[in-house]
């Protein structure tokens, strides 16, 4: 194993979230959430959409497909990341799952209306390639940086991310803003050409970290073992270990209900405010926009904050923000409101993300093998968090023809991981 806290490796590895930020950037939050909405909002139909026969909301119908497709994940991972422990290949996977959604995001250019569900499915094809990607980079946290320097590192992952994201999303947005100036007649060829893009960009840039990064160390005795049976046991190995780390025991509840409602609100808001104040998209692009660029301030400062108080204590602080930005959310009426609102979002979503991932790494148990199939245990409990979120927030769109409804679940998984955080202090403190 190299040395820890090398800074080309470091580099390399913050290069991952450089590249697939851009599928999270303009597939889920910006240019597809717009597109999808216009195409699929008919003066026939409103904004009813049949798939595969089935009628559903349009946009409780994305909702669901990416419930569907982190549901998928959530089965899957904790198997994948305990057999990649074992035969200490966990780069391997990280390559698989980077292809996979690199070329479904290449397969949406030509996702049209009367091609509904082979974009749905190529949409689902791609969420999953992008949860893959990140629980195997997520593992190598913990091996590239000794504790004292994973707040700053992990901070650098999202601030990489966010950078190269707004970069791509600055390049689409010329040629969806301005069609004309390349000769584009075809009002669809933007956007669909965006989604290329994307998958060549992940692709691509993810080639920095697949040259740098380590394999994987590896776990295994007899190379012969069945690979299946030995992940299984490589996972209750990890679980039975979790189990006696009280910290991380009452860290996952806590991160699991805040994760409700952070990256829900990061995959509807694109749909929020398309759909409930009209923005349109050139406006929704430039709201995202000031979200990304204020997230690499806010993983930063959480980063120097954690430092300085504590992470637990700076988490407690954000989640208290995260409860008032729901609140606001549930009465904003217009644009400035919106802008307003998403400065706020950008600097405790950059905060909270990177320095969860950290606060995770730094209570691993020290120089442990097993880096990826803990972790698996952590992006599960995100994506679970998803599944439930996603779900609720279009659940309640579809029962009461609001979004706004659904943001008051939102505010309550806040809560619930607030008083969770709160406990949680008291085991800092011991």
């Amino acid at each position: 194993m190299e040395q820890k806290n090398d800074k080309k490796v470091i580099r390399s590895w913050a290069f991952f979230d450089w590249a697939n930020s851009a599928y999270n950037l303009v597939i889920t939050s910006t240019i597809f959430p717009a597109y999808y909405t216009i195409i699929t909002t008919t003066k026939e139909h409103g904004d009813q959409v049949s798939f595969f026969g089935h009628q559903f909301t349009n946009t409780a119908l994305s909702n669901y497909a990416l419930s569907f497709a982190y549901l998928i994940m959530v089965i899957l991972m904790p198997i994948l990341t305990s057999m990649a422990d074992y035969r200490g290949n966990k780069k391997v996977f990280m390559k698989l799952f980077t292809y996979i959604g690199g070329i479904a995001c290449m397969g949406l250019y030509f996702f049209k209306l009367d091609t509904l569900e082979l974009g749905i499915i190529c949409f689902v094809i791609a969420a999953i390639g992008y949860v893959g990607g990140v629980v195997f980079n997520n593992s190598y946290l913990p091996e590239i940086a000794t504790p004292d320097q994973q707040d700053k590192v992990s901070a650098k992952g999202y601030s990489y991310g966010y950078v190269g994201s707004v970069l791509l999303q600055l390049i689409c947005f010329v040629f969806v803003l301005k069609p004309e100036l390349f000769g584009i007649t075809d009002l669809s060829f933007p956007p669909r050409l965006s989604f290329l893009l994307v998958g060549l960009w992940w692709i691509g840039f993810a080639q920095i970290s697949f040259r740098k990064l380590p394999p994987g160390s590896p776990n295994y005795v007899a190379i012969n073992k069945h690979v299946i049976h030995s992940g299984f046991q490589e996972l209750a190995k990890v679980w039975k270990q979790l189990r006696h780390l009280e910290f991380l025991k009452k860290f996952l509840p806590a991160f699991f209900f805040y994760s409700m409602g952070v990256q829900t609100i990061m995959l509807a808001a694109a749909g929020f405010g398309e759909k409930t104040l009209n923005l349109g998209t050139a406006k929704l692009i430039a709201i995202i926009l000031i979200i990304q660029l204020v997230a690499i301030a806010g993983a930063m400062l959480m980063s120097r904050f954690a430092e300085k108080f504590g992470n637990v204590r700076v988490l407690i602080f954000v989640v208290f923000i995260w409860i008032g930005a729901c609140g606001c959310a549930y009465f904003v009426s217009n644009e400035y409101q919106f802008y307003a609102l998403a400065a706020v979002v950008g600097m405790i979503m950059g905060g909270i993300q990177s320095l969860s991932r950290s606060t995770y790494s730094k209570f691993l148990p020290a120089n442990t093998p097993d880096t990826a199939s803990f972790f698996s245990f952590y992006d599960v409990t995100e994506k679970l968090a998803i599944v439930i979120g996603l779900f609720s927030f279009a659940f309640i769109e579809e029962a009461t023809g609001s979004m706004r409804n659904s943001i008051i679940a939102l505010a309550s998984f806040f809560v619930i991981g607030l008083v969770f955080l709160l406990l949680l202090r008291k085991v800092e403190m011991k």
